[in-house]
């Protein structure tokens, strides 16, 4: 039976780590609504310019623009969003794994499909799982916590420039896509080449209508095709960051629980050897004074 001293110690250290638990969740909890309000100010947009680009896309050849040509089944690039800190549950590991799944079964039948990590916990887990090839790795972009524009257009462009030189033949964007505090959906979407919207998502006044381009065709993807990819990075930060507050106040909620109740079933143990020493300690007293008569 553990002595006194080292149950009142685990008690101590027990305190401390709710402790720290309870300040981690509270930090969290105010990170998550800045990092909330951001996410549902640029998914209008994100959604707007996906459903213009993909009309686009539609109605123009494949040859219009580089960004747009269909290559077939050859090299595909997967851009992975990750954060760099653990202690979130299950918010690394659920999107990880399903990176991996989507690779082992390649539904799209790629000839080879990399990498490309955003997140040292992304990295962790991949480059000890055999048959991952990894591309790049960033670290420290979305480790502050507050998402600039900046990285994502960097991103943006080194992807557009490994699609146009014909370095892959499709790139998709896997993240965590934020529902809820305690609701993260790991998503994979394709990002290149520009995909089509299909007839049923366009109304009927919409496949109608033609755009008149000013000053061409060319000229106007050629700047909105790249921002499009740019934007939908940007969204994926975004939806990573409020995800990875929203799991990790939620780990820490969970983590504060148990630990409260831990220190109630230490306390009780505690309270039952102390009894004990007591209880024997008088039964000492009571036989020796017993033995003295």
């Amino acid at each position: 039976m553990p002595s006194l001293k080292s149950i009142k110690k685990r008690i101590s250290s027990t305190k401390s780590t709710r402790q720290i638990t309870k300040a981690m969740k509270m930090v969290s909890a105010a990170k998550l609504r800045r990092a909330q309000e951001a996410v549902v100010a640029a998914r209008p947009f994100s959604n707007k310019l996906q459903q213009v680009i993909g009309s686009l896309a539609r109605r123009e050849d494949q040859d219009t623009h580089p960004l747009l040509a269909q290559r077939g089944q050859g090299k595909a690039l997967i851009v992975l969003v990750t954060s760099d800190r653990g202690l979130c549950g299950g918010f690394n590991g659920n999107v990880s794994k399903a990176v991996e799944r989507h690779i082992r079964s390649n539904p799209d039948g790629f000839e080879q499909i990399d990498l490309l990590l955003i997140g040292r916990k992304g990295n962790d887990y991949l480059k000890r799982r055999p048959g991952m090839t990894i591309f790049k790795v960033y670290e420290n972009l979305l480790g502050t916590g507050q998402v600039s524009y900046a990285p994502a257009s960097l991103i943006g462009q080194e992807l557009v420039g490994l699609f146009e030189s014909e370095q892959y033949d499709a790139v998709f964007l896997a993240f965590n896509a934020f529902r809820s505090a305690i609701s993260q959906e790991p998503h994979i979407v394709p990002l290149l080449p520009v995909a089509p919207l299909t007839a049923e998502k366009e109304t009927a006044e919409e496949y109608l209508a033609d755009y008149i381009y000013e000053p061409n065709v060319t000229e106007v993807l050629s700047q909105l095709l790249p921002k499009y990819v740019e934007v939908q990075i940007f969204r994926a930060f975004l939806e990573s960051v409020a995800s990875e507050h929203g799991a990790r106040m939620s780990a820490m909620d969970s983590a504060s629980k148990n630990a409260t109740e831990m220190i109630g079933k230490l306390t009780l143990q505690y309270n039952r050897a102390r009894q004990a020493a007591i209880t024997k300690e008088l039964m000492e007293i009571i036989s020796g004074a017993e033995s003295i008569k």
